[in-house]
């Protein structure tokens, strides 16, 4: 069965990755050659493989599948690492980041942070009531 912060943890990975698809679709498209990374190919070869699997943790926290929540929770976080850590200061620096490009950024992250605190909750088993 489904906890409620699993279920909530989904549908802000839900909304978190819907927005991530259309600003790289816009920069693969809008933005094409503005940086290496901005390209069909680029998105192809690397970002396609990040939403199978973000689609799959979201249908695993769903599901209630056992073992989810701490699924969710090492996905989440590495992707928070790897934005922090590599996408800000190589790929964003790259792209030479306007207003849209913050603020996609600031917001993808940000409900990233708010899945992780869910889910250690979860796995902690805490609630929020």
């Amino acid at each position: 069965m489904t906890s409620m912060l699993e279920t909530l943890s989904a549908w802000v990975l839900v909304v978190a990755f819907a927005i991530s698809l259309v600003y790289e679709l816009w920069r693969a498209s809008a933005k094409a050659g503005a940086s290496r990374h901005d390209s069909w190919r680029a998105f192809l070869i690397w970002n396609l493989w990040l939403y199978v699997v973000a689609a799959v943790v979201i249908v695993l926290l769903f599901a209630g599948v056992p073992g989810a929540a701490w699924v969710g929770l090492v996905f989440s976080a590495l992707i928070v690492v790897v934005s922090i850590f590599y996408y800000n200061p190589v790929i964003m620096i790259e792209r030479k980041p306007g207003l849209i490009d913050w603020f996609e950024d600031l917001v993808y992250t940000g409900l990233l942070f708010v899945v992780v605190a869910f889910l250690w909750l979860e796995v902690a088993g805490l609630a929020l009531a």
